[in-house]
């Protein structure tokens, strides 16, 4: 499975737009090829999943599923000890509350196997070679769908900010999306609410370097700023702190 392996790493895995509340969950790997095992761990760490458990076998599988209670399972159907289509099964069978949601991976491309794949209760099916990025996506889509609950809204004074679907939603204005940097910049503010955060740590984050990017983060402040404030020349949510950096004021839940 080598070729595979490449073919993961080979392709750009930024999904775009990083997605906090998917992102603390917790997901297993399953797959018997230690190359392309480490490569997906890789991939889903790389994308922002900081909780990845993986396993080599049906055995192994059901024991991190017992230790660490997954969010989502990624399974390669053909497994040493056994299948993925029976360990989907086992796994579903354990699931208490919200019914464990499975992506199978195979190097099998038959119609019998998307369905037996199906029958055992998978939420969707990928086969082998495939794209990171085509992963993450559908990662995306089987979390939000099985976990609609989580998505974070973040509250603000005249606006409500929607950071799965990095939507805005300001009073009396249709919805506005945040571009790709400017999600970036909400996610650590929203990180630090009603704190203050540091121009040096902004851009440190956003642009891996504190050195030459304070013009570009007070441009994508000021972009913000547009599309969270009632009047941007005087925020009432996302503060300029004078000679430290920036604070967002978050309204907290009653």
């Amino acid at each position: 499975m080598k070729n595979d392996s490449r073919t993961v790493l080979g392709c750009a895995y930024n999904a775009g737009m990083a997605k906090d509340s998917l992102h603390s969950k917790t997901i297993l790997l399953v797959d018997d090829e230690p190359e392309l095992l480490h490569l997906l761990e890789t991939v889903l760490r790389a994308d922002g999943f900081d909780h990845v458990v993986t396993a080599s076998d049906v055995a192994s599988g059901l024991t991190a599923y017992e230790q660490y209670r997954p969010d989502l399972a990624i399974l390669d159907v053909m497994l040493p000890d056994g299948d993925g289509f029976t360990l989907c099964t086992y796994l579903r069978s354990l699931s208490t509350g919200t019914p464990l949601p499975v992506i199978f991976l195979t190097a099998k491309d038959e119609t019998a196997d998307r369905l037996t794949g199906l029958r055992s209760g998978a939420d969707d099916y990928l086969t082998k070679p495939f794209s990171a990025q085509e992963l993450i996506l559908r990662m995306y889509a089987v979390l939000r769908r099985c976990y609609p609950d989580d998505e974070p809204l973040l509250k603000l004074a005249h606006c409500t900010i929607d950071l799965d679907n990095v939507e805005v939603h300001k009073e009396g204005c249709p919805p506005t999306f945040l571009t790709a940097k400017e999600s970036d910049l909400l996610r650590i503010l929203a990180n630090n609410a009603n704190r203050i955060v540091t121009t040096d740590h902004l851009c440190e984050e956003c642009w891996g370097s504190s050195f030459g990017y304070e013009q570009s983060l007070m441009t994508h402040i000021r972009r913000i700023r547009e599309k969270i404030e009632l009047n941007p020349s005087k925020p009432e949510s996302l503060i300029t702190m004078k000679g430290l950096g920036y604070k967002l004021l978050v309204e907290k839940d009653t």
